[in-house]
């Protein structure tokens, strides 16, 4: 289908057949090809002219990097599992050992299994209930469509292949669900499988023909029902088969309903139901029987506290984890069936917690994860009985890190409507912040995805040469609960880019950073958040910026909300409006889509990343989008615009290797903002 717009100088950048150029990179037509490896070649030589600064920086990030590590084991059963990353490795190893001592066993050696291809991406590594096989996937074109294998532990052999799969669930052990994604590219399909059959055979078990809706499928933490998950942005519907019977027909939980989220957690003689049902915005939790779980029949165990975001839920035998965040920071509620309960909250400013309940469902302790901008990450073991608190690993900086060297503060900024903005920054200790100062904002902003405060070593090599890092919650994330998403949303998306030049503007004005020393930083949507607000700078306030990353952005917005035969399209109607058949989605969305405002002004520089093999956003949005910047504009900033021919959405892949992304990053930032 052709661009939605007839005048579009740059719709030829967009292959006819680009489902197929995005499976196989080297189909990509000779003219379009030319044009991104011109790109390619002068960015890369604008970065070779910094080599000695891109070295320095590969030694700095990789000095953060642990050489050689274990995860904590999980325990399940007779053994427990672990991964492994030895000195030098990419992806590491995945073992087992017995529980209760004895030798290892390598399950699956990743690096093994990348060696020969430009790009490995781990999908689902998951053994069968009963130990004996073990399933892995990965995804070696970046496309985002995994190969299946499953492997026969006792002999180390792969038993079948399955192709284009997406998710999997062991439902017994000898039978599995999985899910495949159709010919758009957008998972639709689930099968069961059971070893020894002909895979040509699997029975298709659900198959979704609302191209608005993708398919998800997991296991709960009791191994009790598969669960099949037909979602949109704000729309859910969940499908049960019992592992016991696992030929049964999936029964609906809940018929799909506009406006209606759930999600579903098996725990004893009850289910538990995380939900916006009846106007809860900030969701609550409601328990269901097992054998009538409709909304007829949900109770409230936990009611809506509007402001306080109920974000995840973890059964563990007769207790209840539940995580929530409340004026953009997060806490931790143990719930016991009997009613004790026990809040696990935190003393810094900003920081992030996780849950990690294990693998067995019947435990008397969890893990808890916890980080900040200034402390690495730490694995604590919380006894559920008596709330203690047990340190088990904390992340190593090899290259050495004081925490005391650093300030992690929280501040809220007043946007262009009197809505006050979360914002997380981080400094070194000897930085003054006396207006000189530069800075990297950070923003995302869209979905209801919010940005944990954690720690990042990558982000030390720019803090300790003097710059504040900030991390901007904008509107369009959940931070401080619902309304704050629905307030970037649809149309009132505009506020999100307000939010963030607002945020710019009081970095400068609080002597904070300095004008002309901001750059800005963001990926896919966050590259629209990002995009537009580089808009909004450059016809107010032409030399706010220093200059602008924009990873895979979405800046074509308006053309791809128009063309439903893009895989993720219709989907996303949901989240930015339909501009088919909504003349006032249309409008809106024209009014802040970064193609469409591109004009005759002065652009700061820009570094643009893209991905030939990206079904998310296709890489003519930000070709196009450069394109028609260096053709417009009306100075001559570095325009710089690296397409990986070999990846898709997410980048290099590797440990080590993904490092190169962050050193060109970085790079732009230091040589911009003058600190290089």
């Amino acid at each position: 289908m052709p661009s939605a717009d007839p005048t579009d100088e740059w719709a030829w950048l967009r292959a006819d057949d680009w489902r197929a150029c995005v499976a196989d990179p080297s189909r990509l037509p000779a003219p379009i090809a030319a044009h991104l490896n011109a790109r390619n070649a002068a960015a890369d030589a604008w970065f070779g002219e910094r080599a000695a600064l891109m070295d320095t920086l590969q030694a700095e990030l990789r000095g953060r990097i642990e050489p050689a590590d274990d995860s904590l084991p999980d325990a399940d059963g007779p053994w427990e599992y672990l991964h492994r990353l030895r000195d030098g490795d990419e992806y590491g190893v995945h073992l087992r050992r017995p529980r209760h001592g004895g030798e290892e066993q390598v399950l699956l050696d990743s690096e093994r299994e990348a060696e020969g291809h430009d790009y490995f991406d781990e999908g689902d590594v998951e053994h069968s209930p009963d130990h004996a096989h073990l399933a892995w996937s990965a995804d070696t074109s970046g496309d985002e469509r995994c190969t299946l294998r499953i492997r026969h532990l006792a002999s180390g052999e792969d038993l079948l292949v399955i192709e284009d799969v997406s998710e999997l669930a062991w439902a017994t052990p000898d039978t599995f669900f999985y899910s495949r994604v159709d010919a758009d590219l957008r998972p639709s399909l689930v099968y069961r499988h059971t070893l020894g059959d002909d895979p040509v055979h699997d029975a298709l078990v659900f198959q979704e023909h609302d191209e608005r809706f993708s398919v998800s499928i997991g296991a709960t933490r009791s191994g009790a029902y598969v669960l099949i998950e037909s979602a949109m942005t704000d729309c859910t519907e969940i499908r049960l088969v019992p592992t016991a019977t696992p030929r049964a027909e999936p029964r609906v939980v809940e018929p799909r309903t506009a406006g209606l989220e759930y999600e579903l957690h098996h725990q004893n003689e009850r289910f538990v139901l995380l939900t916006n049902v009846d106007d809860a915005a900030d969701f609550c939790l409601m328990e269901a029987p097992l054998e009538t779980p409709s909304r007829t029949h949900w109770r409230v165990i936990e009611p809506h506290v509007p402001g306080r975001m109920l974000v995840d839920v973890q059964p563990l035998g007769d207790w209840l984890l539940i995580l929530m965040r409340q004026d953009a920071l997060p806490r931790l509620l143990m719930r016991h069936a009997d009613g004790r309960e026990r809040t696990l909250a935190f003393d810094e400013e900003a920081y992030a917690i996780s849950l990690d309940a294990g693998l067995e469902f019947d435990a008397d302790r969890f893990r808890l994860g916890y980080a900040s901008p200034t402390t690495p990450h730490q694995d604590f073991q919380v006894m559920l009985e008596s709330g203690e608190r047990t340190l088990l690993k904390q992340r190593r900086i090899p290259s050495g890190h004081d925490p005391a060297d650093y300030v992690t503060r929280r501040v809220r900024i007043a946007s262009h409507d009197g809505a006050m903005v979360p914002v997380t920054l981080l400094h070194h200790r000897d930085t003054s912040l006396d207006g000189s100062a530069a800075a990297l904002v950070y923003g995302y902003g869209a979905y209801g995805a919010s940005k944990p405060a954690i720690f990042s070593g990558s982000v030390l090599s720019l803090v300790d040469r003097g710059m504040v890092f900030a991390i901007a919650h904008v509107r369009g994330g959940q931070e401080l609960g619902r309304a704050w998403y629905e307030a970037g949303r649809l149309q009132h998306k505009p506020n999100s880019f307000e939010d963030l030049y607002a945020v710019c503007q009081a970095l400068v004005g609080q002597g904070i950073a300095a004008r002309g020393r901001v750059v800005l930083k963001g990926g896919s949507a966050g590259g629209l958040l990002v995009g537009a607000t580089m808009d909004l700078a450059v016809r107010r306030d032409p030399g706010l910026l220093a200059g602008v990353i924009a990873d895979v952005p979405f800046v074509d917005v308006l053309n791809t909300m128009k063309d439903a035969s893009l895989p993720l399209t219709p989907g996303e109607w949901s989240e930015w409006g339909d501009p088919i058949t909504d003349e006032r989605a249309a409008r809106c969305i024209a009014g802040y889509a970064p193609y469409e405002r591109v004009a005759a002004f002065d652009y700061p520089p820009l570094y643009v990343t893209a991905g030939v093999s990206d079904p998310r956003v296709t890489w003519w949005e930000p070709a196009k989008w450069v394109a028609r910047i260096e053709a417009r504009r009306t100075n001559a900033q570095p325009l710089l615009l690296r397409t990986n021919m070999e990846s898709g959405h997410f980048g290099e892949t590797g440990r080590y290797g993904a490092l190169g992304d962050t050193v060109r990053e970085w790079t732009f930032v230091l040589v911009v903002t003058g600190l290089a």
